[in-house]
């Protein structure tokens, strides 16, 4: 089922910027990569526009979808009810140019690191809080009024919780029968 996103990420084009001045900060260590240069600030610009024209971040309902890749094309869907932390990151440079980078890490992965990285987004803040708002509302959708039991057997804890809801349910049927 498809259904339509609640909010679109836009990227900042000042990460071709912030690209362009981090590959010379690291072109300027190297006297080789200084003769280079030439060749590497167009192909930089080239490669920075190809990679943000296939970069997109939308929020749906329940997930967060990200796709990005020139060559290799990658496609991640987070489910929102999975993201653990969001963090937002800026360094003395993105600082410079007023980007953030956004980490979403999931419950569940593998490894140290974000689960998904993402460069740029215009309002970071503002769309880092729509995101936590969306897993928060789709929450309290999920959750029900039924408290949750206290047990570490994720089964066990399961069928009690079905049993509960069962229970009222035929309760809920014995009050409009008689009424």
């Amino acid at each position: 089922m498809n259904t339509p996103p609640l909010m679109q990420a836009n990227i900042d084009d000042k990460v071709k910027q912030y690209w362009l001045v981090l590959t010379l900060i690291i072109c300027f260590c190297g006297v080789v990569t200084i003769l280079a240069l030439p060749v590497i600030i167009p192909l930089v610009m080239f490669a920075s526009n190809k990679y943000l024209a296939a970069l997109s971040v939308t929020l749906h309902e329940r997930k967060l979808s990200v796709k990005k890749g020139v060559f290799v094309k990658v496609e991640k869907s987070v489910p929102l009810e999975k993201i653990t932390d969001i963090s937002m990151i800026q360094g003395p440079l993105m600082r410079l140019f007023g980007l953030y980078r956004l980490n979403f890490e999931t419950a569940g992965q593998s490894g140290e690191g974000a689960l998904v990285t993402v460069i740029g987004i215009i309002d970071a803040e503002g769309f880092r809080e729509r995101v936590l708002a969306q897993k928060d509302a789709i929450a309290g959708v999920v959750k029900s009024d039924v408290p949750k039991p206290q047990i570490d057997d994720p089964i066990l804890a399961s069928v009690q919780s079905i049993e509960t809801m069962l229970r009222e349910l035929i309760e809920q049927q014995r009050s409009s029968n008689k009424g």
